[in-house]
């Protein structure tokens, strides 16, 4: 018989809230959560769906692994420290009990790397596909978060590690050939993006707005332009690839419009750029800087020789 839903609480995610005195041990409707003095809240939510953003032989640790560090990865672009999250699980019949088991080992080994803990949440049944949603709790010291708008013209565009390899992976897992060698890398960054909180957190005070990666590369650009009233000159020559995708086909497509790389991008004033090797080290990741912030409107990408280049698409829209 497989597990109930209150056994399931009570056996599998009941021990994710220890340590955590205002989850009340997952036996109350809500949560307590304390705000120190002097802080903010931080509150961002994001839902990953069976075969839409992770694939349903993805090992179940992995999945819950992507679940809370997409989420992570919004406090990572507002410059927050990971508190507390909350889970919904809608389970099909084809979630088993041993699914189910190995999916909260998986949380269990992320929140302890990242210092969070499970206060609460909702199970329900569906008839399919998995979906599962987490609602990530932060704090940032009053006044300090980092926001998309505050770009000004001149500001440097900045992106941390590498653009376009989860993109690469799915293009592999749709039927790209490419060197053995090179597929288990690229599949690990798709189930396994890394929040990059450390850098965020450096950010705090230098940056004038920041944004993950997460729909592609120009449509998140474009949302801090939208937010800021700029503009933004990016040229492809300088975008950060790995030397996995590096000469693969599609692979400057993939860094501009794929998604799913969980990178910052972030603006930086000129006078600060002598700050990015620091940046770099405390952050442990590399640090590109792609373009420039314009006061005339539009998002432009050159090629290099400097001539605007057509666009076909921008990023990924969930509808």
């Amino acid at each position: 018989m497989s597990l109930g839903e209150f056994e399931f609480i009570a056996r599998l995610l009941r021990p994710l809230a220890r340590g955590f005195a205002g989850a009340l041990d997952l036996g109350d409707d809500a949560a307590l959560v304390d705000v120190p003095a002097g802080y903010q809240l931080v509150v961002a939510k994001d839902a990953i769906v069976e075969n839409v953003h992770f694939f349903s032989e993805d090992p179940p640790e992995q999945v819950a692994a992507k679940l809370l560090r997409v989420n992570l990865s919004d406090l990572a672009a507002m410059g927050a420290d990971p508190l507390a999250y909350l889970t919904m699980i809608a389970r099909p019949p084809s979630a088993s009990d041993s699914w189910l088991e190995a999916f909260v080992r998986g949380l269990a080994e992320d929140q302890s790397r990242f210092e969070v803990h499970l206060i609460g949440g909702d199970t329900v049944a569906t008839s399919g596909p998995l979906v599962l949603s987490l609602t990530i709790l932060g704090l940032v010291p009053r006044g300090a978060a980092l926001e998309r708008r505050g770009a000004r013209p001149g500001d440097l565009v900045c992106v941390s590690g590498t653009l376009g390899d989860a993109a690469m992976a799915l293009r592999i897992q749709r039927g790209l050939a490419v060197p053995e060698d090179l597929v288990e890398p690229l599949l690990a960054r798709y189930r396994l993006p890394t929040p990059r909180i450390a850098l965020g957190r450096a950010l705090r005070g230098l940056a004038t707005a920041a944004i993950d990666v997460s729909d592609g590369l120009l449509a998140d650009l474009g949302h801090v332009l939208e937010r800021s009233g700029v503009g933004a000159e990016i040229e492809v020559a300088r975008l950060p690839l790995s030397e996995a995708t590096r000469g693969l086909p599609g692979a400057r497509a993939c860094a501009l419009a794929g998604g799913d790389d969980y990178e910052l991008l972030f603006t930086l004033p000129p006078d600060r750029a002598d700050l990015l090797p620091d940046l770099a080290v405390r952050a442990q990741v590399p640090l590109s800087v792609i373009g420039r912030i314009t006061a005339e409107p539009g998002l432009r990408v050159l090629d290099e020789n400097g001539r605007p280049l057509a666009v076909e698409r921008t990023g990924y829209r969930h509808f």
